[in-house]
């Protein structure tokens, strides 16, 4: 079934677009086991999770919330319009008609920080970045300038990723709950790297620096 221009947009949206309130009311709807409607497995299967993974998924307190951060920190197709389509397949009208605005809304917000101009070093011959904190450059910033903080600051190669995503499940959602900042996650697109991780490093109260040296980093 061919999909709308807006329904396509979304495609090109990651799901890290989606704020908490959306994902605790997903969580309401698709947490209940039920008997007539698709619930969070039947969810979790369309996002190509294994039997082994639901069955674990099962004892922990919100599988919903679960399955949407293991999904987007596994694959980049992890898109906000790519749920909407699962939901929509699954015939769970009852949660699109109910988030649909909220969804639109976080989505729009997200493009209007991404659509901001990139954090610059306002001095070419500086040796130190200097940033308006105000600007944001994760995507969790607050807008009145609380920093997003993090536990520790992971440096690694794009090819390298899938040991990034299980350094991320073992750290982030196991008992250590550390909050790790990952480039390709958590920060905000459009920004130059160097500047970016001086900045995280230096003012974001990242005590730990994990840097991951594999051959293709070399």
């Amino acid at each position: 079934m061919a999909c709308s221009d807006a329904e396509c947009d979304l495609e090109t949206v990651p799901l890290i677009a989606l704020n908490v309130t959306v994902r605790k009311k997903l969580g309401l709807y698709l947490n209940p086991r039920n008997t007539v409607a698709a619930d969070w497995m039947a969810v979790a299967e369309e996002m190509d999770f294994t039997y082994l993974e639901i069955v674990n998924y099962k004892t922990t307190k919100n599988p919903t919330a679960v399955i949407l951060d293991e999904w987007q920190a596994r694959t980049k197709d992890a898109t906000v319009g790519k749920l909407l389509s699962i939901l929509m397949k699954l015939e769970r009208n009852d949660v699109l008609e109910d988030l649909r605005h909220q969804i639109d809304e976080d989505v729009r917000r997200y493009r209007e920080k991404a659509a901001e101009p990139p954090v610059q070093v306002p001095v070419v011959d500086s040796c130190v970045p200097l940033t308006s904190e105000k600007s944001g450059i994760t995507l969790r910033d607050s807008p009145e300038g609380a920093p997003e903080l993090f536990d520790a600051f992971i440096c690694y190669c794009q090819s390298d990723f899938n040991f990034v995503y299980e350094m991320i499940r073992q750290l982030e959602q196991t008992d250590y709950r550390l909050k790790l900042c990952v480039f390709d996650r958590d920060v905000l697109p459009g920004s130059c790297v160097w500047t970016i991780t001086s900045e995280l490093i230096e003012k974001r109260w990242v005590i730990r620096h994990v840097l991951l040296l594999f051959p293709g980093l070399l």
